[in-house]
Parts: C-alpha cells; structure tokens; sequence
C-alpha cells in the first residue's frame, strides 16, 4: 500500500513538472523550419520566391504557429534571445502576408481602403497573433524591436517585402550567432550599390538612414555609423543625398 502511494506521489510530480516545462514562453522555440524554407526559397542576394512559399506554405504555417503560440519570456530569454525571436517574427509574418494575397506587385498595394500614413497601413493591420494578442508589424519594429534593444541594425535585418529594403538574409536569425549576422547583414547592404552609392565624398544612400536617422545617430553621427561597414572611408564632410525607394516585390 505504502508503495502505492509513492508510485502515484512520483507519478504526480513527475506530471505536474512535465506540464510546466510546455508553458509557452519559457524557452525559446527553434527557427530551424523557418531557416530551412529561407535557404531554400531565398537566393543568396536576397531575392524571394513566393510561388515557393506557396507551395510550402503549411511548413510557413507550422513554424509561424511555433511562434505566435511561444511569446518571448522577458525574464528567461536571453536579449539575443529574444532579438532573434522578433527579427524572425517579423520576416516570417511578412512572407505569410505577402503569400496570402499572392500575386502582388507591392506590399504597399495592401494597404486599408482608408490608409492613414503612420497610423492605419499594411503594417498597422492584425493578421496575427503573439501570445494570444492581435499582433501587427508595425508593432513589431517599432514598439519592440526599436525600442526593447536600440539595436540600428535591426533596420537591414528585417525585409518588408521590397527591392529597395535590406534583402531578406537566406538563413534564420539565431541567438548564438547573431552579432554576427547583424553585423553581416549592415555591411551587405551599406556596400550594395543597387541601395547605397557610397564614395569618400559623396553618399547616395537609402532612405532608411532618413527616415530612421535618429537611431544610427545617438552615439556618433550618420557618417561615423557608415564607416563602421563601409569598403570605403567616407570623409566627414562627404555630401549626402538619398535614393528613391522602390517598392517592388523582391522576387
């Protein structure tokens, strides 16, 4: 009887420890499904293939159910953690939007009948959900990403869907490499001359860096932020202009 009652004691704990270690939440899920559909459907320079997505598109499901279903654990994930949860997020989200109403010239062709610059557009839509909260994009990048971690190459790390953005890098961003990554991405894109035209004395570069200026300034100045990537030294007085954004699908 006495070993009875301690098999059942033992059965018990063992289930209840078993049920609290599947909270979502309390560690961070795997981007490997998500960096297998990106190496395989996303070229090398960033190009996409769509039709690829679509025909894999419950594999895209299933990861960005992993997920929306494990919100990040501010006291337990680590920031890199966390850094590649959302950059991820954010990437993947966007892809599924893209899918979902495929085929399309633009992002910028989904926006809301009524579309409000900075208050009601394609990204201030709630397609999806972190954690059990209605979620959108514009939340992401600007409330968490920007905000949570002042990290400026966040800016080449997430891809909106269009030429001119920073190319969608063709693996998933992970915690044990991200510095690294990041640091891959800015260097790629501040040196593409498709996107920056960079001499020691002129600059012809992105809108980004106008747009979101503030965030590569609040330590050195735009110029000091480009030198940190670029090939070529840029003079502190180099004259600076910004390219016209292109927002064609980048397939």
């Amino acid at each position: 009887m006495r070993n009875s009652i301690l098999i059942v004691l033992l059965f018990f704990s063992v289930a209840c420890h078993g049920s609290t270690s599947g909270q979502s939440g309390t560690q961070a899920p795997s981007h490997q499904l998500f960096d297998e559909l990106l190496k395989k459907h996303v070229s090398k320079d960033g190009i996409v293939n769509y039709k690829g997505f679509i025909q894999e598109k419950p594999k895209l499901e299933k990861y960005l159910k992993l997920i929306s279903e494990n919100a990040p654990d501010r006291k337990t994930w680590s920031k890199d953690e966390q850094l590649a949860y959302w950059i991820n997020a954010y990437n993947a989200f966007t892809v599924k939007l893209i899918v979902d109403n495929y085929p399309v010239k633009s992002i910028q062709d989904l926006h809301p009948t009524l579309k409000i610059p900075l208050i009601n557009t394609v990204w201030h839509i709630k397609f999806f959900q972190i954690g059990g909260k209605d979620s959108n994009l514009d939340e992401i990048e600007h409330k968490i990403l920007r905000k949570e971690f002042e990290e400026p190459r966040i800016h080449f790390a997430i891809n909106c869907a269009s030429f001119s953005c920073p190319p969608l890098l063709n693996e998933a961003f992970v915690a044990s490499k991200i510095d690294q990554q990041l640091d891959k991405v800015a260097k790629d894109f501040i040196n593409d001359p498709k996107r920056n035209k960079i001499t020691a004395d002129k600059l012809e570069i992105s809108q980004i860096f106008s747009w979101f200026k503030g965030d590569f300034t609040k330590k050195s100045s735009l110029i000091d932020f480009l030198n940190r990537y670029a090939s070529v030294k840029i003079n502190s007085n180099a004259k600076i202009s910004h390219m016209k954004y292109d927002w064609t699908l980048n397939e």
